[in-house]
């Protein structure tokens, strides 16, 4: 059971940038309960529960934008924010889903010199193929049917301060040039313009595929790759510190029961030792999802162990994913047809997990099959594997 720890809180909203390691009973200035009621917040006097609905009260408008952890993997990630915010180079933050990437971007602007600029954030994998060009860089009038005014994009409104493009790994191969070209001239051109317009923004992107994956089939390039993976942050899955299981749990608790409008005094022990053997597949995503809903359930006045919901048995650890090893090389046609074999091998010809292992459409896995001759090689790992025929694309 955690008592008297210290609780380090990145709010999502405006940051001190003295985050030296505070003195007992130290509250930074970027954590008092200000107008925007957002910062960094240390508590060594308090106990766990007590700190966890201080921060709930001086949590942002967006409860859920900050990072709670005291284990050595966070208070590594903590070092790394603060000295990639005092640059002005891209950053890579690789993750798997539900670790809080785009908390950790948004911690990086409020803590640099673009504070006082916007944070625009784009899902690359959210927004269809036909429109992200129109959205990222905007539009001249006229440019295509439905086009009755100039638009601004999402880059071009993020100038002076920084954009985040998450799940930068399935951005289409026909926009990753153009993608290129904006890093490295600072300068856009809207569909249908013909204007070289330069833009100053910070570049943080962010993705859950193995990067050696999708450039070795081909589905990134990796000269963009290069460009964006100049400072890399790497996030820890939840299994990875277990020891931050039971502050965040406590700290959702007292947000959670808080909207709810219940008075709760904790956990039972049986409950703890539940979430702490629980493998935790979707992260702190998951973790939040499980306290909100045992909040909601229960009818005593601590959360039980049934109040979870939790299966019998840990959850069997996910394949580890994401870590951008850089390839030694362009890859020719003969490596990304190995790389393909591999994955459909290790996916037992299922081409929708082989499409989600290497981060690209099943569109693009189908026609990758095709073009490589490997739709036998797909019927005899299904026939070993005993897997079902899919659908087509």
């Amino acid at each position: 059971m955690i008592s008297q720890k210290s609780l380090k809180i990145i709010g999502g909203g405006r940051f001190s940038h003295n985050v030296s390691e505070p003195s007992r009973n130290h509250v930074e200035p970027g954590g008092r309960n200000d107008a925007a009621g957002n910062g960094i917040l240390h508590d060594r006097s308090r106990s766990v529960a007590d700190a966890a609905k201080l921060a709930t009260a001086l949590a942002a408008p967006r409860e859920d934008r900050f990072v709670v952890g005291t284990s050595p993997a966070m208070r590594k990630l903590f070092v790394t924010i603060r000295k990639f915010a005092c640059a002005d180079a891209p950053v890579l933050i690789v993750g798997e889903t539900g670790t809080g990437k785009e908390l950790v971007a948004n911690a990086i602007h409020q803590k640099s010199t673009r504070a006082s600029g916007p944070f625009k954030a784009v899902n690359c994998a959210a927004i269809p193929p036909t429109l992200i060009a129109s959205e990222l860089f905007g539009y001249e009038k006229g440019a295509f049917t439905g086009a009755v005014g100039r638009k601004t994009g999402i880059v071009e409104a993020a100038k002076g301060g920084t954009l985040f493009l998450d799940e930068i790994g399935h951005l289409p191969s026909d926009l990753q040039g153009y993608m290129l070209r904006f890093l490295q001239e600072k300068t856009i051109q809207r569909v249908g313009g013909i204007s070289q317009i330069p833009v100053d923004v910070r570049i943080i992107a962010a993705s859950n595929v193995n990067f050696d994956d999708v450039i070795a089939v081909g589905a990134f390039r990796a000269d963009l790759f290069y460009r964006l993976n100049v400072l890399t942050v790497h996030l820890p899955p939840l299994r990875e510190r277990p020891e931050d299981i039971e502050l965040l749990a406590r700290f959702f608790l007292g947000r959670f029961a808080a909207e709810a409008g219940k008075t709760l005094t904790g956990f039972a022990p049986q409950a703890i030792e539940r979430l702490c053997s629980h493998c935790w597949p979707g992260n702190v995503r998951e973790l939040m999802a499980c306290i909100q809903r045992a909040v909601v359930i229960t009818d005593a006045d601590r959360i039980a162990v049934d109040d979870l919901d939790l299966s019998d048995h840990p959850s069997a650890t996910p394949k580890q994913v994401i870590a951008p090893r850089v390839p030694k090389r362009r890859q020719n046609a003969g490596t990304q047809r190995e790389a393909l074999i591999d994955a459909i091998d290790r996916c037992g010809g299922n081409l929708t997990q082989v499409a989600a292992a290497l981060g690209i459409t099943r569109v693009s896995i189908y026609r990758m099959v095709r073009k490589f001759g490997l739709v036998d090689r797909v019927a005899a790992s299904r026939q070993e594997g005993h897997a079902q025929p899919e659908a087509g694309p």
